[in-house]
């Protein structure tokens, strides 16, 4: 195949595009080439391989995953991606053939911008026919998951911008007047999904925190003191993820390297979605916690491999980290 003319946007990676094609197939030289780029420096190299072979590098890396099944194929695959059209396949990939996997839905729900929702959902529509809302509405058995994912995606449509301090704190009294302030020991569900439905996710950050100023405490902990039932345990995990995000990622990459988990598609889902909105936070939360660098878990506990060394060159990379993330809140 010949090569084509490049235009200006694409200059600068001609050689490692080059080095690339000579070397297709060779997974460990992959690695090597793309696990330690920027955002933007993955978009110009799959743009100049693009514009010198004629060909996606990202749907070569499709294809090379279903002819080999391989983890770092997928991995580097979803790397190659941009944002919202990765986040479409984890969402698609998070309904499966058997159980769903609610907290991959949870985490693009909860940690994107609503502007950021709605190319995911176009990018969802236009790979698989299908409204990603409408997935969720129509799925069997009903879940406490799903209700909470329901009132999710309405509040992403609000598109609401500012946030009122005065709602916080009426939203804060009347979640602890629907939670621990009521005699029936149990959250009421239609008052905390009719709050999630109708703020924005930064709005229910703010009554989060207006709610520990008033109480003196974590909404979360006000959930462990209730009856225990299957909706108040999975408001406690969308709870986490929006309130502390680093935190709630530090132990979700803890229990997949340590394999305590049956979500096996974490690991590399999450490194490769926060590598560029907070894994240096994450980094340092996982080493203050589990007493270890993250790099160093992932190799102490994943095979030697393209697989471990993708995600080792990712956890021991800053230059990946950006200050200013445009798709997560």
């Amino acid at each position: 195949m010949g090569t084509k003319i490049l235009t200006s946007s694409s200059h600068g990676y001609e050689n490692e595009c080059k080095e690339i094609h000579d070397s297709w197939g060779r997974l460990n030289h992959l690695v090597r080439s793309l696990a330690g780029r920027s955002k933007l420096e993955r978009q110009q190299i799959r743009e100049t391989y693009k514009a010198m072979y004629g060909e996606d590098m990202a749907i070569l890396l499709q294809k090379m995953q279903f002819q080999n099944g391989s983890k770092v194929c997928a991995a580097l695959y979803r790397w190659m991606m941009d944002t919202h059209e990765r986040d479409a396949i984890v969402a698609r990939e998070a309904f499966g053939q058997g159980d769903v996997n609610y907290k991959a839905l949870v985490e693009i729900f909860v940690g994107r911008k609503s502007s950021h929702m709605v190319l995911i959902k176009q990018a969802y529509y236009a790979r698989f026919r299908r409204h990603l809302d409408q997935e969720i509405i129509n799925l069997e058995p009903p879940h406490p998951y799903q209700k909470i994912l329901v009132a999710l995606a309405t509040s992403h449509k609000a598109h609401q911008e500012d946030v009122s301090q005065h709602i916080a704190k009426c939203d804060a009294r009347r979640l602890y007047e629907a939670g621990e302030g009521s005699s029936q020991g149990a959250v009421e569900e239609a008052v905390v999904l009719e709050i999630l439905s109708k703020r924005s996710i930064p709005q229910t950050k703010l009554t989060l925190s207006s709610y520990k100023h008033i109480y003196g405490h974590e909404y979360t902990k006000s959930l462990k003191k209730a009856k225990y039932m299957e909706f108040e345990d999975a408001l406690k995990v969308v709870m986490k993820c929006m309130c502390n995000p680093p935190t709630y990622y530090a132990k979700v990459l803890y229990t997949s390297i340590k394999g305590t988990t049956a979500d096996n598609g974490a690991l590399a889902r999450v490194m490769t979605s926060r590598a560029e909105v907070d894994l240096y936070e994450i980094r340092s939360i996982f080493k203050r916690k589990y007493e270890m660098e993250l790099k160093d878990a992932i190799c102490e506990r994943i095979p030697s491999g393209d697989y471990r060394d993708f995600l080792a060159a990712i956890a021991s990379t800053t230059t990946i980290i950006t200050s200013h993330n445009s798709v997560s809140l």
